[in-house]
């Protein structure tokens, strides 16, 4: 019974440790955003600011066009999720249920496809996409989010297809439903958290994505917002901190959000659809 007692309480502390670990840049990020530039310059850091300002937010917002560069990455995550969900789910679908050496084969490509840095790809990306006249577009910077967060999300997809019992699909083609029908009310209400936490990954890995769109985009007007961010670093490497801080604070706001949003329609319903009506 010690055992065990002692047992959890290194878990939690563990537990505690990780998320203190995790919270720590966020907070930091936060209480720098709201100083002021001699609080900043202090030789004694604190936790709090003294004198909480918001002139770091309406200077940043003065130098940069934070808005314009937030839309653009908003209008890129957010499409590039919505297509890599659309194309993902039934092919994830077609990969669990018919273990043939095509979905084996596709299985191990998702796998592979993964090992590839960014600097590997980036310059056959750069001529395709030339060929294709997508240069300096969120169209062609859609496309290469869409490819990039299919492989993982198809990794995901499947193990949530293979969490659904394939007795209650049974069980619905012998009350006499067919496949569509199947797949509407059974199987899809099943896969709910599974496709919202995968959208989810999509639309923060395109959010954050900083070396596609550096690369891709190339006039001020079609930035999306990390790469704007650089631009508070001066010529020298000298980073204009708080501006910096309040600019990159509003940007984890979105993704924030987001995960409120969905995340009940991730932790619900992982038994809807199970219920037979």
């Amino acid at each position: 019974m010690r055992t065990s007692t002692s047992g959890r309480a290194g878990q939690y502390a563990a537990l505690l440790a990780y998320l203190v670990f995790l919270a720590f840049p966020f907070l930091w990020l936060v209480s720098t955003a709201f100083k002021s530039p001699r609080e900043l310059g202090s030789l004694h850091p604190t936790w709090i600011p003294r004198d909480p300002t918001l002139d770091n937010f309406r200077q940043a917002f003065d130098e940069q066009p934070l808005l314009r560069a937030a839309g653009n990455s908003l209008l890129a995550a957010l499409t590039a999720a919505v297509i890599a969900v659309l194309i993902a789910t039934p092919l994830a679908y077609v990969m669990a249920r018919h273990r043939t050496r095509l979905a084996k084969a596709a299985t191990g490509w998702v796998v592979v496809s993964q090992a590839f840095p960014l600097v590997l790809v980036i310059i056959p990306l750069f001529l395709v996409l030339k060929n294709l006249r997508l240069i300096n577009s969120l169209a062609g910077l859609v496309l290469v989010y869409v490819v990039w967060a299919l492989p993982f999300a198809l990794w995901m997809l499947v193990g949530y297809v293979r969490a659904v019992p394939a007795e209650l699909e049974e069980a619905a083609a012998v009350d006499g439903a067919g496949r569509l029908r199947t797949l509407v009310s059974v199987t899809a209400p099943l896969l709910a958290p599974g496709i919202a936490a995968t959208a989810l990954f999509a639309f923060i890995t395109a959010w954050n994505e900083f070396f596609f769109a550096l690369v891709l985009l190339k006039t001020a007007e079609k930035q999306t917002l990390p790469v704007v961010l650089t631009h508070f670093i001066g010529a020298e490497g000298v980073a204009d901190l708080g501006p910096l801080a309040a600019a990159a604070f509003l940007a984890t706001l979105p993704s924030l959000v987001i995960f409120a949003i969905i995340q009940r329609r991730i932790t619900g319903g992982l038994v809807a659809g199970a219920v037979k009506s």
